[in-house]
């Protein structure tokens, strides 16, 4: 497991459910101000992004209709960026390529981690006490400790248990979910722009069987640039993003609208 993961891990924690509802939507907000500082997500859409489906507090609106929707933009954009590159190439299958780069538990491995996820996120693991206390691997102390602190100590102790928690999983869905926000709020332009700099960089993961091939590399970390780089303004004028689209020899996607109102539901 990635040290950058570690670091997630080790201040995973739920958000306090005594805070008011107002407070958790702000807070969710904060968050996501802070990690892409050039937007400015509604307290609201915050909140519902950063709520999984598995969480109590899910009966007043969770992630899963936005997760569907980043899963589609995300495919969207990355066949787009495929076939832009090898569009002279008939031997890549772009169905296996899509499932090889995007799969849920790779994005909750290699991108949540970068966003913080871990810290903020509602869910509740798909994991009985038996099996955290099983992998502490440290004596039981006298004093129950809670379940939150029983859940770090052990994916801290033994990352085996990871998958088997529904971490990766959950996780990969929050950045679809992030997505989808991003894609329903602010535009596709912004979307295929969060795209090109804050989740195709993160996943060529070189040497490895999964992630985007290793022919693809060059050209993605060069749209990144182009782009403004990973931590680069992911408002700037659409013009100028199609136009590092155009001076590499790629297409422009075309773009919808943002909305004024964040109104996704369930």
């Amino acid at each position: 497991m990635s040290r950058i993961f570690r670091r997630s891990l080790s201040s995973f924690k739920r958000a306090p459910q005594s805070l008011p509802i107002a407070e958790d939507s702000a807070q969710f907000a904060a968050h996501l101000n802070n990690i892409l500082p050039s937007l400015h997500f509604p307290p609201e859409l915050a909140q519902r992004i950063l709520t999984h489906g598995s969480h109590k507090a899910a009966v007043h609106g969770h992630n899963g209709r936005l997760s569907f929707v980043g899963r589609r933009v995300l495919e969207s954009y990355y066949m787009l960026f495929l076939h832009s590159v090898a569009r002279n190439q008939n031997q890549h299958d772009y169905e296996y390529l899509s499932s090889r780069a995007l799969n849920t538990y790779l994005l909750g491995e290699h991108v949540a981690p970068r966003w913080s996820l871990g810290r903020v996120l509602r869910w509740t693991p798909t994991v009985s006490q038996d099996v955290l206390l099983a992998h502490k691997n440290v004596k039981k102390s006298s004093a129950k400790q809670p379940a939150d602190v029983e859940l770090e100590n052990a994916l801290t102790r033994n990352p085996g248990i990871v998958r088997s928690v529904g971490l990766y999983k959950v996780m990969g869905e929050a950045v679809q979910s992030v997505m989808g926000g991003v894609y329903h709020q602010f535009g596709g332009s912004v979307a295929h722009r969060l795209f090109h700099t804050r989740i195709l960089p993160h996943i060529l993961l070189p040497d490895k069987a999964e992630g985007v091939p290793v022919e693809f590399h060059h050209q993605a970390l060069t749209i990144c640039e182009r782009m403004g780089g990973v931590d680069g303004n992911l408002l700037v004028q659409e013009h100028a993003s199609n136009r590092a689209l155009s001076e590499l020899g790629l297409e422009a996607v075309e773009t919808v609208q943002p909305k004024r109102v964040a109104t996704a539901s369930a």
